[in-house]
């Protein structure tokens, strides 16, 4: 399947070109990008063809599919220009900033009949599958509060970098609709969603430690009917910030940090986790990544229909969560504009 890379603005875009030339039944063969010079160069590296117009790219008949790394302002247009060529679509989170652009992306692609798939990696983890499987199995009682951290010292000023390792172009509110919770905070956002489903009300609040224009540190609290609670945190400013997942319940609790990459339990419902927390050893296998999902779905014709609405939810989720820092209020998601 012929692919073209559609920018190299996140800093994940040489991963997923990565993937593309790893995976026996993908090629890059094109790339585009909204800096010219850019995207020359990593044609040139790549040893592909390079288009200063998106819309000449769009209309080769060879190119099959496109990954999308754009600034995620320029999602909605790329995104949907893309489908009504007719291309298969893999895109980096967030779908867009707003509920209003995602339901403009999907029924263009519903319309096109491509295949969309997002990039939401820690759904596929062994340790996410793992907490699943506990939840699943009652484990832990009802669940009462799931919290949810992803932080690093990108924005954290050194001798090597002064103003961080961070791309500076992601502190740019226009760009990337935020700052940490936007970008790190989605992932243990549709986590949170995964595990607990979606809130009815958001509050959020945002810190600026190190004086951007976008949060560098921030805190998103979901809030349910049944008195359950999501806390979801993220930051670019913290040295040493493990990636942590806190599920509680009323019969039990299950803990994984990336410090020591063991998923810890403590429950009433097994004899020998009464009075102790113990290692649970039923790890399941990671999935298949996102990328390789969206190779099967468009080989075998199906649709990543649990992926897009985990996606949809997300972006429900961190507009809620803008909103609320703006409003300086809770923000309820059945407020949000279709």
């Amino acid at each position: 399947m012929k692919v073209a890379m559609l920018s190299f603005w996140h800093v994940h875009a040489k991963d997923y070109a990565k993937q593309v030339n790893e995976h026996p039944d993908t090629e890059i063969v094109a790339i585009w990008d909204e800096i010219v010079e850019r995207g020359q160069q990593e044609a040139e590296t790549r040893g592909v063809a390079f288009y200063a117009s998106l819309e000449e790219l769009l209309a080769n008949p060879e190119i099959e599919a496109v990954v999308v790394d754009t600034p995620t302002n320029l999602h909605r247009d790329v995104i949907i220009a893309a489908a009504r060529a007719g291309k298969h679509i893999f895109t980096e989170k967030v779908i867009a900033p707003t509920l209003h652009e995602v339901n403009e992306i999907l029924a263009a692609v519903e319309e096109a009949g491509v295949t969309l798939t997002v990039s939401l990696p820690r759904l596929n983890s062994p340790s996410t599958l793992a907490i699943q499987d506990i939840v699943a199995k009652e484990l832990l009682g009802q669940i009462t509060l799931v919290r949810t951290r992803l932080s690093h010292n990108g924005g954290i000023s050194t001798t090597a970098n002064p103003n961080g390792w961070l791309p500076q172009h992601f502190y740019n509110a226009e760009q990337c609709g935020g700052g940490a919770l936007i970008d790190l905070g989605c992932h243990p956002m549709y986590l949170n969603r995964l595990l607990l489903g979606l809130p009815v009300s958001v509050s959020a609040s945002y810190g600026y430690v190190t004086g951007r224009e976008v949060e560098d540190n921030a805190v998103s609290l979901l809030q349910y009917d049944n008195g359950a609670l999501g806390i979801v945190e993220a930051g670019f400013v913290n040295a040493f910030s493990p990636f942590v997942i806190e599920v509680h319940g009323t019969a039990g609790s299950v803990l994984y940090s990336e410090q020591d990459g063991r998923v810890m339990l403590r429950t009433n419902k097994l004899e020998e986790a009464t009075g102790q927390w113990v290692a649970y050893e039923a790890i399941p296998e990671a999935k298949p990544t996102a990328f390789d999902q969206w190779v099967a779905h468009i080989q075998n014709g199906t649709k990543a229909t649990e992926n897009i609405g985990l996606a949809v939810d997300l972006t429900k989720l961190m507009e809620a969560s803008n909103l609320s820092v703006a409003s300086k209020s809770q923000v309820r998601l059945d407020s949000l504009t279709n």
